[in-house]
């Protein structure tokens, strides 16, 4: 697959991630940890039996435990504390400091052997993220008692999505199908804290039944597959930085299903986001290596 292909491949998850917060709010009121479990038992048996079909659980015996622990932290740490910040704080606010993420992507992407920032991308990166903190200066500013604990939890999210991304091109010979069993331990050990320290709640309409069931197959299953192709075969500081589309068309989605009340800074946010994407995927374009074969 080429650098480019691979990119592409990436942004579906970008385009599911946007419903994350949508679909998070249509649950409630099931608490943080059991969601986290329901979701990922969804989205881990869609990707066993995609695995199974391909023939490809040989793959799995040889992924070392340490990858599978790595991969396991990084998506049951960033949901359990995505799901608790979005039933603390108000959904937009919360998702948008959590979407802080593409920024930190771009900044740590830097780091990586054979990466290095370009000026466009971090002109892109600082004019999205203007764009981000004009939407959430409202919310900040009112927030007290578990709104900001709420916000906390959030910039958590933003921390370990961006570190876990970052990492994962370390793991590049790391088969994609690993992510399957990732999902299937995340439900497992979210399970465990359920039981340990929360009350069982469940969905109290059909509704609520159909966003699990949503979040399983989209934004906490498939997107994770294509992410992981996007970061270790493409070009991730791209990606980080095109990602700041998600909270906007996050923000949007909220707003258009009544549980969000619609700002007139989203509008100059939307320019500011879409033009630091806009810019930072020119940089990416003029400047990029070539693309390669990838296996």
């Amino acid at each position: 697959m080429s650098r480019s292909a691979a990119t592409l491949v990436g942004f579906t998850a970008v385009l599911l991630w946007a419903l994350l917060a949508l679909f998070t709010v249509a649950t409630a009121p099931v608490p943080p940890f059991l969601l986290n479990a329901m979701t990922f038992a969804v989205g881990g048996a869609v990707g066993l039996v995609w695995i199974a079909l391909r023939g490809g659980m040989g793959q799995l015996r040889g992924v070392p435990w340490r990858v599978y622990a790595f991969g396991t932290a990084g998506l049951f740490g960033y949901h359990a504390f995505y799901f608790t910040a979005l039933r603390l704080a108000p959904p937009a606010e919360a998702g948008l400091i959590a979407y802080l993420w593409p920024l930190l992507i771009v900044l740590f992407s830097g780091l990586l052997p054979g990466e290095r920032l370009r000026p466009g991308h971090v002109i892109g990166a600082l004019v999205a993220f203007a764009g981000a903190a004009l939407i959430l200066a409202g919310g900040i500013t009112g927030g007290v008692g578990g709104t900001l604990a709420g916000f906390g939890f959030a910039a958590l999210c933003a921390l370990t999505w961006s570190g876990y991304s970052v990492l994962s091109r370390r793991l590049g010979s790391t088969p994609t199908a690993a992510v399957a069993v990732f999902c299937v331990l995340t439900a497992g050990l979210s399970t465990g804290a359920h039981l340990a320290f929360e009350n069982t709640v469940w969905p109290e309409r059909a509704l609520g039944w159909a966003a699990v069931l949503g979040l399983g197959l989209g934004p906490v299953g498939l997107a994770f597959y294509t992410w992981d192709i996007g970061v270790k075969r493409g070009d991730i500081q791209l990606l980080g930085t095109a990602s700041y589309a998600a909270p906007l068309l996050s923000t949007l989605a909220l707003v258009l299903a009544g549980m969000a009340e619609p700002s007139p800074a989203i509008l100059v946010a939307a320019v500011l986001i879409t033009g630091g994407a806009a810019l930072a995927a020119h940089s990416g374009r003029t400047l990029a290596r070539p693309d390669t074969a990838s296996t």
